[in-house]
């Protein structure tokens, strides 16, 4: 089959992110022997003159259309991002009447309400590589749609109870310029290559999705291959990468052997990575920086003990200012990241947070006011046991969660922080 895929991502909010997601499908369907084309929305100005002319030219059996990002996680202002999706699908309908596929990690936290909302013809929650490839058979064949694991329809939802690849070595990575490439109009700027060398996160945070999209087993592809990709890479003029892991030193003995082996290899590469900051040690920070690690983001979200136990979260205070000490010895960059407003947050707890952060002496802090209410996690049900949300709202447009008595407090404190910390956003 001929299969049209499309990113429609053309959103930076914090940097240019490529689709690896997309990227993984299109690889995947690839090597099963469809003809396959691809479309980053990032890549053109005008990106519906070029998707006209895709359609009109490829002439593509199935389309299918990534979904990075529902909104911009920011209290004040509000960004929807689904209305340009909304109008892409309906720019398809006019071009052709092929059946338009959605996916990707902003549409699979919200499958039924998403698909209702954008109005496609089906969508995938979930990882999509095995499924997809299910879905062109059927469709090949002109067979029921029935049991197709992940698979959502209009009017009849979910057709077959989601599931998580259990082998990722399975399905290979994305090929450099092949399925990944950097935006012809940022030729000239420093392009990070998204890298996942594992899927899924067991840590249960109360506020986070992450599991929704992933699932909570996590699953690693083997470090001899991981390195080999990173090394097409590297072939292909790429030096720069984002290993988009939830947690990149969990589990500590994979996160070492990775950078064992991009040592072992002279792989002469930048990257960076997310830790979460507990069970990091030494060996591990010594190993990040001589495989070329420059910059970590730190998800600690609280500087509070009560707060920490509250989200969830394994680490300590005093676990995150050792690691955070560690890094800045082997002169690794450091953004953290803090949640504000969660359901046992006080005056006292976001001063206790502020004061700590500003301690850790960061090269860049992420301050949100206001967390993100997403389905199916301890928030949302605290958000509804609080009349925040009602027990039937499916959250696609942003709900934030901020504890009753802070919000305009909380706000004017952080805006005024911000005035005599340029590093802080």
């Amino acid at each position: 089959m001929k299969v049209l895929l499309i990113s429609a991502n053309n959103e930076t909010i914090s940097m240019p992110v490529l689709p690896l997601g997309l990227g993984c499908i299109a690889r995947a369907t690839e090597d099963a022997g469809h003809d396959i084309q691809l479309i980053n929305m990032m890549d053109h100005r005008d990106g519906l003159i070029i998707l006209k002319k895709s359609i009109e030219e490829f002439n593509p059996h199935v389309i299918g259309i990534s979904v990075r990002n529902i909104d911009d996680q920011v209290m004040t202002p509000q960004k929807f991002l689904l209305e340009p999706v909304k109008f892409m699908i309906s720019f398809c309908r006019k071009c052709t009447d092929v059946p338009v596929v959605i996916g990707g990690p902003g549409y699979s936290i919200f499958p039924q309400s998403a698909l209702d909302y954008l109005k496609a013809d089906m969508g995938f929650q979930g990882e999509g590589e095995k499924s997809f490839l299910l879905l062109l058979e059927r469709l090949e064949k002109n067979a029921n749609l029935d049991g197709i694991p992940g698979l959502y329809l209009p009017l009849k939802g979910l057709m077959g109870e989601k599931k998580i690849i259990t082998c990722l070595d399975d399905y290979p990575l994305p090929l450099p310029n092949i399925h990944i490439w950097a935006p012809s109009e940022m030729q000239d700027q420093t392009i990070w290559i998204p890298f996942q060398t594992r899927r899924g996160c067991p840590m249960k945070c109360t506020y986070c999705s992450t599991s929704i999209i992933e699932g909570e087993i996590l699953r690693t592809r083997n470090p001899q291959y991981v390195v080999k990709n990173l090394s097409q890479y590297c072939d292909a003029g790429f030096n720069y990468f984002y290993f988009v892991d939830n947690n990149f030193n969990l589990p500590l003995s994979y996160a070492k052997k990775i950078c064992d082996l991009i040592i072992s290899e002279g792989l002469n590469i930048s990257w960076r990575c997310i830790v979460y900051p507990w069970k990091v040690d030494t060996e591990l920070i010594q190993k990040m920086s001589q495989a070329g690690c420059k910059e970590v983001s730190l998800g600690f979200e609280s500087g509070s003990a009560k707060i920490l136990q509250s989200l969830n979260k394994k680490c300590q205070p005093q676990d995150i200012i050792k690691i955070s000490e560690t890094f800045k010895k082997f002169n690794i960059k450091q953004m953290g990241f803090l949640l504000l407003g969660s359901p046992l947050e006080t005056k006292e707890t976001v001063q206790e947070s502020l004061d700590f952060a500003d301690s850790l002496e960061l090269d860049s802090m992420r301050v949100t006011v206001g967390i993100r209410i997403y389905p199916y996690t301890q928030l949302a049900k605290q958000a509804v046991d609080d009349g925040i949300i009602s027990p039937d709202d499916n959250i696609l447009f942003p709900k934030f969660y901020i504890k009753k008595g802070l919000e305009h407090w909380l706000q004017y404190k952080i805006d005024d922080l911000k005035k005599d910390r340029p590093h802080w956003f």
